[in-house]
């Protein structure tokens, strides 16, 4: 790496360490950071330390800097505000330019992909070809539907019998119960979350250039989301990037319990479930009421409250499919243990990437007891008699190598 490359990009950006000097070395950080509580050698505090008392070069090639899940726990007890994550944004970026970045998970597979899908040069995708005759989707109109990464996550995930585009489905299925005939993109990309928190900035600006024309074409006037991360990156990143947004962004449970949405009126299921809270749709954006109003809207079913629960939620260890090791597997480990707890028939989560997450733990377990995992958007969708059959797919074994200590 050139020292004083990064030295004077540091000198460039003043904005860089403001944070990092604001710091007042309580600790109270790295207390509550689900990487520090496993033991194996994070310490956010230590991080930052690093960065003030010595040049911004010697913390771009530290792995810690990688390790960091971007769950921001630590925002909510930082006495001078400091966003962590936030900090470790612009220092990712910084050493993405030197290049630095984290070691890939899965072979870099999911990285390519994305990469693929931000280049000019990019092959036309076939993204629609998951629908079935029996939804009803549009080429424009005011309701959009994000897709996300469910096409890419179904094949490279298969193994662990998770279902992504099923849920896709369910959730026009949904949205076509009250009657709104949702938008669908036909060469929509990746939101571009995963390429940012790895500090990969030129290309996730491809991707969201790349989405906003689209959207811009298609005349919505909202987009809903069931993917949390790419409603964070739509609601905090993009206008950071690209300047307000013309168009409102929401969650589908804000939309399926707001305004005249509330007219969706789930059937009964008699079930006992744990909600879990995904750090980018709760910590990052503040929505833990509206997954829970649409749960206690089904009649018959019970919502019980693990140990850990909104803003204390325990992260399922996700990010950018980076540094996947020992560290992630014991949050996972813990989170089940916790769902496992309160003795319900199924974990609720409402990210695609906590399902994998925890569900590759559930899989990997001596033992593969535990509550069944299942998106809310599936859970409503099967209340209304309105969801295809789940696939009676037996997941597979799947060992991670190495046990490396940091995230994932």
């Amino acid at each position: 790496m050139n020292r004083s490359a990064a030295q004077s990009a540091a000198q460039h950006n003043p904005e860089l360490l403001q944070d990092a000097w604001t710091c007042q070395g309580c600790g109270k950080c790295t207390a509550v950071c689900p990487v520090s509580r496993t033991g194996l050698g994070f310490s956010p505090r230590r991080l930052i330390q690093k960065a003030v008392q010595d040049n911004v070069d010697t913390v771009l090639p530290d792995r810690a800097l990688y390790a960091c899940l971007g769950c921001d726990r630590c925002t909510q007890v930082c006495k001078s505000g400091i966003s962590i994550s936030g900090l470790m944004l612009k220092l990712r970026a910084l050493a993405y330019k030197q290049g630095i970045a984290g070691k890939p998970a899965h072979a870099g597979v999911l990285q390519s992909l994305m990469r693929i899908m931000a280049s000019g040069s990019a092959a036309p995708q076939n993204r629609l070809e998951w629908l079935d005759s029996s939804l009803s989707v549009a080429d424009q109109g005011d309701v959009l539907y994000f897709v996300g990464c469910a096409p890419y996550f179904e094949t490279v995930f298969n193994y662990l019998g998770v279902q992504p585009l099923r849920t896709a489905r369910n959730a026009i299925r949904l949205l076509n119960h009250i009657g709104i005939k949702p938008v669908l993109l036909p060469d929509e990309r990746c939101c571009g979350h995963d390429l940012l928190w790895l500090g990969d900035v030129d290309n996730f600006k491809k991707l969201a250039e790349r989405n906003l024309t689209q959207i811009k074409a298609a005349q919505a006037r909202t987009v809903v989301f069931s993917c949390p991360e790419g409603l964070r990156t739509f609601k905090l990143d993009y206008p950071r990037y690209f300047g307000s947004l013309e168009f409102e962004v929401l969650h589908i449970s804000e939309f399926l319990t707001s305004g005249t949405n509330g007219q969706l009126k789930p059937g009964a299921l008699s079930t006992r479930v744990a909600y879990h809270d995904p750090c980018r749709l709760g910590r990052h954006l503040g929505i833990y009421d509206p997954p829970r109003k649409l749960l206690e809207s089904i009649p018959g079913l019970e919502l019980v409250e693990m140990k850990h629960t909104r803003e204390a939620a325990t992260c399922c260890g996700g990010t950018c499919w980076i540094e996947c090791g020992a560290a992630v597997k014991s949050l996972q480990n813990e989170r089940l243990d916790e769902a496992r707890s309160t003795k319900a028939d199924r974990l609720v989560t409402a990210c695609p990437k906590c399902d994998i997450h925890l569900r590759c733990a559930l899989v990997n377990a001596e033992s593969d007891t535990g509550p069944a995992i299942t998106n809310i958007v599936d859970l409503v969708a099967e209340s209304l008699r309105l969801t295809e059959p789940a696939k009676p797919r037996k997941a597979a074994k799947h060992t991670r190598k190495g046990g490396e200590a940091y995230a994932g």
